[in-house]
């Protein structure tokens, strides 16, 4: 609450340099802040007497969406990238799928790698469990399993983790 909106009839008033002046009536509060062209700021209401602080509002609010502005530009989201195998992927392109993996994890993404079974490929499942964990491997270096393979449905999937 600023101003005219502060409802007490006494508070505790700081100055716009930190320094205490003292409790004051809302009415000698005011004309002190309007004196200097700034505001009277309601910063403890729970207190007694409340505690208001003499500051310019404006800026201050300026200076608030600023702040929260860069920290919202500073945080980097994680995305989940997905690399898809069959059970019967030959060796070029397995390593192609792996140098990609390795290069979203460099990047600070996690990988969910994913093995598509289809028709009979279903009962060797083994076989995607182990190109799963030749695919861990390959990766070892720059980031970590998440999760462990698991079977759904029609397809094995892995989470691989960027190390740090």
């Amino acid at each position: 609450m600023i101003n005219e909106e502060i409802r007490e009839k006494e508070v505790r008033v700081i100055g716009n340099d930190g320094a205490q002046l003292g409790i004051m009536p809302i009415k000698t509060a005011l004309a002190t802040a309007a004196a200097k062209n700034l505001d009277l700021v309601l910063i403890a209401p729970k207190a007694t007497p409340p505690a208001c602080k003499i500051m310019d509002y404006g800026k201050y609010k300026f200076e608030a969406a600023k702040r929260e502005k860069d920290n919202r530009k500073n945080q980097k989201a994680m995305s989940i990238k997905e690399i898809r195998l069959s059970p019967s992927i030959d060796t070029h392109d397995f390593e192609t799928k792996l140098r990609s993996a390795v290069k979203f994890l460099q990047g600070g993404d996690k990988v969910k790698v994913t093995v598509r079974f289809r028709g009979r490929e279903l009962h060797h499942t083994a076989l995607g469990e182990e190109l799963l964990q030749r695919f861990a491997d390959g990766v070892s270096e720059v980031g970590t399993v998440d999760k462990k393979p698991k079977l759904e449905g029609r397809s094995m999937a892995m989470f691989v983790a960027p190390k740090n």
